[in-house]
């Protein structure tokens, strides 16, 4: 049994697992005040257990960890907000950007056979570029850099996205969620209030949200969303980027921007929102960001080992509306 305060007890089949220390070595059972240290299944977030409370460490590919409080959630209703994920809880376009990773690998490698395998999906899904790249770097061409994986990937981006904005693109890129235009019409009859946040760099997030309110005839997306966050531009020679790639789902800071900045909504009343995510990434930034946290199937979340960290799980969209408004 793992017992973690503001997090809950859980077994062992829950998909956590206990190592008994970080894996920076800064937290150990039984020094410190430590009580329990265990971590998703995916070993992204380690959480240390003290009597009264518990941090959450989230790891990084990039050399950039950091640790952040876990703060007690409740649902209080009515439900005045409802922050939901882009790939894979609005729109299924999760194998296109598999392809597209493995599409700038296969040019890094000059071999235009090149597949990724069914092992990477773990790591080229769910994170930032820079992370997904990172382990395709690390597995197939250590010999190349991260600068020269980014500047390869975003011109095969750039060229896509181009094609999908224009109409030139596959119409079934971007696919919207089933039940997704009811639920967000249903939500909107309710006056409840709708963010939008991905973990996408906006050129890439901005075509999917458009294709998918084009398929489902709901006009200009700016219009729709009363906030849409996403990971900023990238940073390149000849022109500034905003941050993005070194603070992206599990970290918490893109859900508290849209919920805080956003949308305007002080943390006190953060129970008035939910969270609503189909990746092991995702569910942990909505916890760590103090929101009620809805995990969809259809992601990695039970494989990833982050079912504990959702208070509710559902099967659709449609199952989210009764825990919205019961």
């Amino acid at each position: 049994m793992i017992a973690l305060p503001h997090l809950g007890a859980f077994g062992d089949s829950d998909g956590f697992v206990r190592p008994g220390a970080t894996s920076d070595g800064l937290f150990v059972e039984g020094r410190q005040g430590v009580v329990t240290v265990a971590a998703t299944g995916d070993r992204k977030v380690e959480f240390v257990g003290f009597a009264d409370h518990t941090l959450a460490g989230v790891r990084s590919a990039l050399g950039y960890p950091a640790y952040y409080p876990v703060a007690p959630v409740s649902l209080d209703r009515p439900v005045e907000a409802v922050l939901m994920d882009l790939d894979g809880t609005s729109v299924r376009s999760e194998h296109f950007w598999v392809w597209i990773i493995e599409q700038t690998t296969a040019s890094l490698l000059g071999d235009r056979s090149f597949q990724l395998g069914e092992d990477d999906l773990p790591f080229v899904s769910g994170h930032s570029v820079s992370e997904h790249l990172a382990h395709c770097l690390r597995k197939y061409c250590p010999n190349r850099s991260l600068e020269e994986a980014r500047r390869v990937y975003f011109d095969h981006t750039a060229h896509e996205m181009r094609e999908i904005l224009e109409g030139r693109g596959r119409a079934d890129t971007f696919v919207p969620a089933p039940g997704l235009k009811d639920f967000l019409l249903e939500l909107k009859g309710l006056g409840i209030r709708i963010g939008l946040v991905t973990s996408g760099l906006h050129a890439k997030a901005w075509p999917e949200i458009v294709a998918a309110f084009r398929t489902m005839g709901l006009g200009d997306p700016s219009g729709f969303y009363d906030a849409i966050i996403t990971a900023g531009v990238s940073v390149g020679r000849g022109h500034a980027g905003t941050l993005g790639e070194l603070s992206p789902k599990p970290h918490p800071w893109l859900y508290a921007e849209a919920y805080r900045v956003g949308l305007g909504m002080p943390f006190e009343r953060r129970g008035r929102a939910v969270g609503i995510e189909d990746s092991g990434a995702g569910v942990c930034a909505v916890r760590l960001a103090g929101l009620t946290t809805i995990g969809l199937s259809g992601g990695n979340i039970v494989e990833s080992g982050t079912r504990p960290v959702c208070q509710h799980f559902c099967g659709e969209l449609t199952d989210v509306l009764p825990l919205i408004l019961s």
